[in-house]
């Protein structure tokens, strides 16, 4: 599911998508329900739906519900027109379409052949799973600030699947973050000579980190900029300019202080660039990050009382 040009509730619903139904999906079948609480044949439904997956949970077989009004960007990817919509999901994609098995020996009989024609539980599925537990691991460790021993969790990733863009990904934010600019250039030119790679939203975020981190300052620049910025507080660029280097210095805070009171003295200079560099931020370091939740709440306040 693409990300790439997703506002930040979007993104955030997609990473929920993942963590709940991709993720569980790449050692198991999950039997995916688009529902909602007002509608009467999904609640005469999820009995069914629920049987059946414990019936069929020592074959890999799970149940993931979205509620539609809750999750509308999802329900709009999926196409969803109409609920009860449930879909079999495999490894990351939809496998079955299972709307029209309302009773449980209907739903078992399609499970069956889907089981009959699926490696669930098998080597590969096995590999997958192994692979999306060491790269959440991975980004675990960056969260905590640990760039270096990321950097080589992603890498061991990225050996074993070399067609993972996650493991490339979170490779180059985190040799980003680490000031390894020249090793996060060198592992991008590598994930970009795979088409499969090179075209999923998650390598564009992490080339979008590398373009923020890779111009470090060093002591001097650094003051330079923010005695420039603290000089003059009209100069608005000098000010972008010092955030941004302050973000690349690994200076989070001083950089989201500058960015949010630029906003509050002007919001729209330079068509939001205050604001959308805050939020390049934000994707660079990751939306689960403790400080990217507190700096979205700050900005939350200021945008909307």
């Amino acid at each position: 599911m693409a990300s790439l040009g997703l506002n930040l509730d979007e993104q955030k619903a997609v990473d929920r998508f993942r963590k709940t139904v991709v993720e569980p999906s790449m050692a198991n079948l999950v039997i995916l329900d688009f529902w909602a609480e007002w509608c009467g044949p999904c609640k005469a439904l999820t009995p069914v739906l629920e049987k059946v997956a414990t019936d069929y949970a020592d074959k890999g077989v799970m149940l993931a519900k979205v509620n539609v009004d809750e999750e509308q960007f999802i329900a709009s990817q999926f196409q969803v027109r109409s609920i009860p919509t449930v879909y079999a999901m495999f490894q990351g994609q939809p496998v079955a379409d299972l709307t029209n098995a309302r009773s449980e020996s209907q739903l078992k009989q399609v499970l069956d052949q889907l089981l009959a024609q699926l490696p669930i539980g098998g080597a590969a599925g096995e590999a997958k799973a192994e692979i999306a537990q060491f790269t959440a691991m991975g980004e675990q460790v960056l969260a905590e600030g640990e760039a270096d021993r990321a950097a080589g969790i992603f890498s061991q990733v990225v050996e074993m699947a070399p067609e993972d863009a996650g493991a490339h990904a979170g490779l180059i934010r985190a040799l980003a973050q680490a000031g390894r600019a020249e090793e996060a250039e060198a592992a991008l030119a590598a994930a970009m000579a795979t088409p499969s790679v090179a075209s999923d939203p998650a390598l564009a975020q992490a080339k979008s980190a590398l373009e923020l981190l890779a111009d470090r300052p060093d002591e001097g620049e650094l003051a330079s900029l923010r005695s420039a910025a603290g000089t003059d507080p009209a100069n608005m660029d000098a000010r972008l300019a010092y955030a941004e280097a302050a973000f690349a210095a690994g200076q989070r805070d001083a950089a989201a202080d500058e960015l949010l009171a630029m906003i509050h003295a002007d919001r729209e200079w330079n068509d939001g660039a205050a604001r959308a560099t805050l939020v390049k931020m934000f994707e660079a370091v990751g939306l689960e990050d403790a400080w990217v939740v507190t700096t979205r709440r700050r900005l939350s306040r200021l945008l909307f009382g």
